[in-house]
């Protein structure tokens, strides 16, 4: 679909009369990454939508900087041209921090947020892991990007019991259009410049769940109880035994806790 003049990638999912939920993406993911998530809603009856953000794989990748208001706006936009006036968010990392946005600036649109391993601050360790991913994308090794970024997002139990699925990532990623590192790259320094919004908290009213990993050593669950105690209606959820990429580590968790919240 074309989106503000950008062809961003949509997938629009489910009972085209149900209620709406949106999904949204990770950093380095496509809507793929649902998938596995998504199956449950799609049978209950709600109308799922996918996107990927622009610099994400299967969208443009205009030149940077971007900001995560600037794809909250792009969302909104979506919605219209889809006419959904309100619908329940779910984003995870990235994908979080635009619903954050998007439930700061645009409360009516948002009925209820579930926001997963994300932040509304930085750390300094998670800008120099930040910063790791740029050099790795800059080198455009689709397969040395993989393993080299993998340590940092996936537990290592599920690293050990996973490889050959591992493996069958990295080697896609060896052969992905060079323009995917281009976009990857504007999209990491726009996490370092305008992931903060702390401010921006007090002005989220849905009710808004946060699930976060235990053994996520990039966005810890400290950051979202963080935003727990500012966000007036919200809860925490920690998943134990996973990390990062909790969506693909413990898909049934998710699930759970998402209808919990939801249904």
């Amino acid at each position: 679909m074309r989106i503000n003049g950008k062809e961003l990638f949509v997938e629009d999912l489910g009972n085209k009369n149900g209620e709406a939920i949106l999904f949204l993406n990770g950093v380095m993911a496509t809507t793929s990454s649902w998938y596995q998530i998504i199956a449950p809603f799609v049978n209950l009856g709600y109308r799922v939508i996918l996107h990927d953000f622009k610099g994400q794989l299967k969208s443009d990748k205009p030149e940077g900087p971007y900001t995560f208001k600037e794809h909250a706006d792009e969302t909104v936009e979506l919605m219209n041209a889809l006419a959904i006036k309100q619908a329940i968010i779910v984003g995870t990392s990235y994908g979080g921090e635009v619903g954050l946005r998007l439930a700061a600036y645009y409360p009516e649109r948002v009925k209820k947020l579930a926001v997963i391993a994300s932040v509304s601050e930085l750390d300094e360790h998670m800008v120099l892991v930040i910063k790791d991913w740029i050099k790795l994308a800059k080198e455009k090794d689709g397969y040395e990007f993989f393993w080299g970024m993998c340590k940092s997002i996936y537990h290592p139990q599920f690293i050990a019991e996973n490889r050959p699925f591992l493996e069958k990532r990295a080697l896609a990623l060896a052969g992905i259009n060079p323009d995917y590192f281009k976009g990857q790259i504007t999209l990491y320094e726009t996490f370092l410049n305008d992931v903060t919004l702390d401010k921006e908290l007090d002005l989220i009213k849905a009710p808004t769940l946060m699930i976060s990993a235990a053994d996520d050593k990039l966005k810890p669950p400290r950051f979202s109880e963080i935003m727990r105690q500012k966000i007036k209606d919200s809860k925490h959820v920690i998943i134990k035994d996973a990390a990062h990429v909790v969506i693909l580590e413990k898909p049934q968790e998710i699930i759970d806790a998402l209808l919990e919240f939801i249904h």
